[in-house]
């Protein structure tokens, strides 16, 4: 057989091989958690000599292949029983890209164009393979395998130090649950308390951050300790931080200056030990050329900065996720079914982690026996497969017919325009230009468009 000599072949470094990583199938305690691929072709079916054996459900004895074509992985449905479906549509040929979601049979895969060595250490479970080491040393609240885990080590790394840290990610990522580990993992001896800054009415941020002295304004007939001062020697986590008032955001950098609070209605600052921690989902860079954050507060709040990736860019963590919901409620018992897995795999978690317990926290409420099946899921879940399976338009009827070109991406004024009219629905901007969602997610990548900023 050839040797591959595109990303990952001979002369390259190994951050650059693709792969397929797994993201379910009932037999993933006996398969690999992910197969690089390091050779122009690589046949995939249920037994050998195939280069990809998967011995699980509805897979055929030869099924597909994958074949390096000009600079990217074309794969092709080798007339097999049940055939090859991407992004839920069934394909005779298709072009792979980053992230797309490949099932064969009833094993359910992300093709991914970088580290599959390193996704190949992680059982879906959370366990790793014979011989492989998780980066971090301790065990965390944050589920997950190889890039969680990467992430939990850089907490490890960064938290015994005074750094503050800045943390990115959509809504639902877990950026509270970030900022309690870095407490947690700090040391520190005072507590960890949080704020949301977008919950509370502007005249009343400051009040609550500093507190005040009594006889401070009508009503204020004792001091009040501020939520600074409440977490002395500890960490404060100041989610949403983009939506904070300037004129807090002002009072807020002298804090981290001086290190020292000065209460309203009081004429001596107060010392103060305290850890920040600041969470957003919106895009501080673009605040700060709209004059909506200040540009000296960004830069002591990024001492260091920790991105959380969404939900659908880590879809391997998603049976790990379920198993940790169903006993943090109490249900170990249950299992999903294969159509369940499915549902939840194909969904784009628009919401991410926070919309995944909620979704398992209803299934296993209405569960009457224990097995978990998608009718149970809400209905945004459940009608994400309702086409699933279909065959996709112009996928070609021959197994060596050419792939389609990539689509041509909509300009970035036009798809903000869309996700603007749409209200930040993806799904829905993928049907007006008849392309799978996950497409729109690679353009909105391309661009620089954070979804959240679209979404009320």
């Amino acid at each position: 057989m050839q040797e591959f000599t595109g990303p990952g072949g001979a002369g390259r470094g190994p951050g650059t091989i693709p792969g397929l990583v797994l993201l379910y199938a009932e037999e993933h305690e006996r398969l690999p958690p992910a197969f690089p691929l390091t050779r122009s072709r690589i046949v995939i079916g249920r037994e050998a000599p195939c280069d990809v054996v998967l011995a699980v459900n509805a897979v055929s004895r030869v099924h597909a292949e994958l074949t390096w074509e000009r600079s990217g992985f074309v794969l092709r449905d080798l007339q097999s029983r049940n055939g090859v479906i991407v992004n839920g549509e069934r394909v005779d040929v298709a072009r792979l890209e980053h992230l797309d979601e490949v099932r064969i049979g009833d094993a359910i895969f992300k093709f991914v164009d970088s580290d599959a060595h390193e996704y190949a250490r992680y059982r879906l479970d959370g366990t790793t393979v014979s011989g492989a080491r998780r980066r971090a040393n301790a065990r965390s609240a944050l589920v997950g395998g190889y890039r969680m885990d990467r992430i939990v080590a850089e907490l490890e790394r960064v938290a015994p130090s005074e750094l503050g840290v800045l943390v990115l990610g959509p809504s639902g990522t877990g950026k509270e649950v970030v900022a309690r580990e870095l407490h947690r993992l700090s040391g520190r001896q005072g507590p960890f308390c949080a704020v949301n800054c977008a919950a509370i009415p502007a005249h009343l941020i400051e009040s609550e951050l500093f507190g005040w002295k009594r006889g401070a304004f009508s009503g204020a007939d004792r001091d009040r300790v501020g939520l600074v001062r409440a977490a002395h020697r500890g960490t404060l986590l100041l989610d949403e931080i983009g939506d904070m008032p300037l004129d807090a955001q002002a009072k807020l950098l002298r804090v981290l200056q001086t290190k020292e609070v000065l209460p309203l209605g009081g004429t001596q600052p107060e010392r103060v030990d305290v850890r920040f921690v600041a969470a957003t989902h919106q895009d501080l860079a673009r605040l700060q050329r709209e004059g909506r954050f200040r540009q000296d507060l960004y830069a002591r709040l990024n001492e260091y900065e920790l991105r959380l990736p969404p939900l659908r860019e880590r879809k391997e963590d998603v049976y790990a996720l379920v198993r940790a919901f169903l006993a943090r409620h109490g249900r170990p018992d249950l299992s999903p079914s294969v159509p369940f897995m499915v549902a939840l795999l194909h969904h784009d978690w628009p919401y991410n982690v926070r919309e995944l317990e909620a979704a398992v926290k209803r299934a296993l409420t209405l569960a009457e026996g224990l097995t978990l099946e998608p009718e149970l899921l809400p209905e945004a879940v459940r009608e994400a497969v309702n086409e699933y399976g279909r065959r996709a338009e112009g996928s070609g009827a021959e197994s060596n017919a050419q792939p389609a070109l990539a689509p041509a991406p909509p300009s970035e004024a036009e798809l903000r325009a869309l996700l603007e009219q749409h209200r930040g629905n993806v799904a829905a901007v993928g049907r007006e230009l008849g392309k799978a969602r996950m497409q729109i997610h690679r353009w909105m990548r391309r661009y620089g468009i954070e979804v959240d900023d679209y979404r009320r």
